[in-house]
């Protein structure tokens, strides 16, 4: 292939808006480390109005072009589909929000000598987990038609049941982290407590933050617990536990520094396929947080148990955790997860997975952005 960057399409949720959309920090990573290696991306997102009057990112960022399509019907979509013909790759996101049966399929008509056509899947878990139990699903007999499929996570469990459905090939491309958007910054008092969670209200994430948050909030009436997401507003809390609301990404850093420990809880199928981790778990670690994750297959993947992260297994052993830290803990352990993540799970390093499995060798011009 070309030393040429490649010219990408890529069909997703949204990239200039984080509105009910938690895949917004993987796509803008992952598609800036990219840019930054020579390739061309442009990212076609539907125009929804409630995303559109949530944008935190102009219309026009530096490392993609944006182009919006209409939610009602397929006309600009088709329009769309045609401008993408001629580039290098195709992707499909999973999720986009509407159309998306129907996209999965018409993006296979791009598929050409010089076009590859890649379904990227941000919830293989769900997907998986669907396709298995129906056998009518629309998209079991689309998959063997895709080039190759990129998963946001899995491990082997997941390249395994893909290939099972027919996938030629599968390849996880984890959740990494964007050193110039998530680092340590000062501390701000507003958010000072012993333990934050922060996520939108999901219902397959909502039994298990009751579980090791709610419940560790209960054990622990005299420390200070904070919660952040959409969603939470109506939902029962208890009495030690602040609601933060919607916290906007340009306040993420402040609230993971300033919590003396930072909780991620796994969506119910993450945690049942491991290998799964979410983007908020790595940007914490970057900020040089204190983190303690629930328990999950092949965390030490990603961060060692006991020196750069704790796990725990309930709410019972997240109250444990919070109680046993100490000054010298917290900072010890927040310090090698910083170290961890910059040394082995940023962007930078994901785009090079990427390339590489889209068979592209980098020019010379993409050193100025290769992985130390």
């Amino acid at each position: 292939m070309s030393s040429h960057g490649l010219r990408i399409a890529f069909f997703g949720a949204s990239l200039v808006s984080a509105w009910w959309n938690g895949a917004a920090m993987y796509y803008r990573g992952l598609l800036r480390a990219l840019h930054a290696r020579g390739h061309r991306i442009t990212f076609y997102e539907p125009a929804l109005p409630e995303r559109q009057r949530h944008r935190d990112l102009p219309v026009a960022p530096d490392f993609a072009t944006v182009v919006m399509y209409s939610a009602e019907g397929t006309q600009g979509l088709e329009r769309c589909l045609e401008d993408a013909r001629s580039a290098d790759v195709v992707v499909k996101a999973s999720g986009v929000g509407i159309f998306d049966e129907w996209l999965n399929a018409r993006v296979l008509e791009l598929k050409s000598g010089t076009t590859q056509v890649v379904y990227w899947d941000l919830d293989a878990p769900v997907t998986l987990e669907r396709m298995a139990a129906n056998p009518e699903d629309p998209f079991l007999a689309l998959v063997p038609g895709y080039d190759r499929v990129f998963t946001q996570g899995g491990g082997d469990a997941v390249v395994l049941a893909y290939r099972d459905f027919g996938a030629r090939e599968c390849i996880p491309v984890y959740s990494a982290v964007d050193p110039d958007a998530h680092h340590p910054v000062g501390p701000e008092p507003r958010f000072d407590c012993d333990l934050v969670f922060m996520d939108d209200r999901l219902p397959d994430l909502e039994r298990r933050v009751e579980s090791y948050f709610m419940r560790a909030a209960d054990l622990l009436p005299d420390k200070r617990f904070l919660l952040g997401g959409d969603g939470w507003g109506a939902r029962s809390r208890p009495a030690n536990m602040g609601y933060l609301g919607p916290v906007p990404l340009r306040e993420h850093n402040a609230v993971r520094v300033s919590a003396r420990s930072v909780l991620d809880v796994s969506r119910d199928g993450m945690a049942r396929f491991g290998f799964s981790p979410a983007p908020r778990l790595l940007e914490a670690a970057a900020a040089g947080a204190c983190l303690i994750t629930d328990a999950w297959e092949g965390i030490e993947l990603f961060l060692e148990p006991g020196r750069e992260c704790l796990v725990a297994q309930d709410g019972l052993e997240v109250a444990e955790a919070v109680l046993c830290l100490t000054d010298e803990g917290v900072r010890q352990l927040g310090e090698a997860a910083r170290r961890r993540v910059l040394a082995e799970h940023t962007y930078a390093h994901r785009a090079l997975l990427v390339e590489q499995a889209l068979g592209h060798v980098p020019g010379p011009g993409a050193m100025r952005a290769s992985v130390a």
